[in-house]
């Protein structure tokens, strides 16, 4: 498994990535409708932003890292603002290697923690993330109402 920043020769295959990646148990519906005619690089996020995980020379993975703020205060701060694998590629290692590549990335620019939100019901991804050494710090009840329930989301963080 090989991890880089992304380039925007990327950009198809994460545009592709995320239309099929998402479901409502880890996604939002309302966001998967028209997925492949977005691109998945803007303003807002840029390719330094990323990290992507290829598999035999195929993207099949990427984690959106970017500050939770603008704030000064909270610049020793990252969050994971996204991380989607392939299904295809799924127990091949490629979320926890674009983890541990987040990590080493945020450690070596003196970040102190490392914080996403995940929705409750994507237990996959919670116990992903408690393997790799984060650890809930709260939950918003009721966050969300996706396909007529109520969802909490779930705040993780790991200290650097």
């Amino acid at each position: 498994m090989l991890v880089r920043t992304a380039r925007t020769a990327d950009q198809a295959a994460l545009t592709e990535l995320d239309a099929i990646a998402w479901s409502a148990e880890s996604g939002f519906p309302s966001t998967l409708t028209g997925a492949r005619d977005r691109a998945f690089f803007n303003a807002e996020n840029l390719p330094q932003a990323h990290l992507v995980a290829e598999l035999a020379g195929r993207v099949v993975g990427y984690i959106r890292l970017k500050p939770p703020t603008r704030l000064l205060e909270n610049a020793h701060v990252i969050q994971v603002q996204g991380l989607a694998v392939h299904p295809d590629a799924r127990r091949h290692g490629a979320a926890a290697s674009l983890l541990d590549a987040a990590e080493r990335q945020s450690r070596e620019r003196g970040i102190r923690k490392l914080t996403l939100r995940v929705l409750s019901t994507n237990h996959g991804a919670i116990s992903l993330y408690e393997r790799q050494g984060f650890t809930r710090e709260g939950t918003l009840l009721e966050e969300f109402r996706i396909n007529g329930r109520y969802v909490d989301d779930v705040l993780m963080a790991k200290r650097l």
